[in-house]
């Protein structure tokens, strides 16, 4: 079952709660199942088995998948959390816009 969300990947968000709270970065993939990969942000240790693309194996960073609701947009004029909305621009376009200003994303 698909998720409904207003955030895109590619959008500027903060993660709210945890480890890496306070921590801004781009959506690299929203997954199925409700959450999000941050650049950046929920970075763990990885044990990694010799293969192809590293012969070497050894402990590589990865970023693993944070909860959507534990991320929020990121408002480009205040750089601060908001939320985000929709509006129906001229020519029946569905726009998203930050609640918080009121500017267009």
């Amino acid at each position: 079952m698909r998720i409904k969300t207003k955030l895109k990947k590619g959008d500027e968000v903060v993660v709210l709660t945890g480890r890496s709270k306070g921590t801004i970065g781009k959506i690299e993939k929203i997954q199925v199942d409700g959450k999000v990969l941050v650049a950046g942000a929920n970075l763990v240790k990885k044990n990694q088995k010799p293969n192809m693309q590293n012969p070497d194996g050894g402990i590589v960073t990865r970023a693993m998948p944070l909860d959507i609701s534990n991320v929020a947009f990121v408002d480009p004029s205040s750089r601060k959390a908001t939320r985000l909305g929709f509006k129906i621009e001229a020519g029946s376009k569905k726009a998203r816009f930050a609640k918080a200003s009121g500017n267009l994303v």
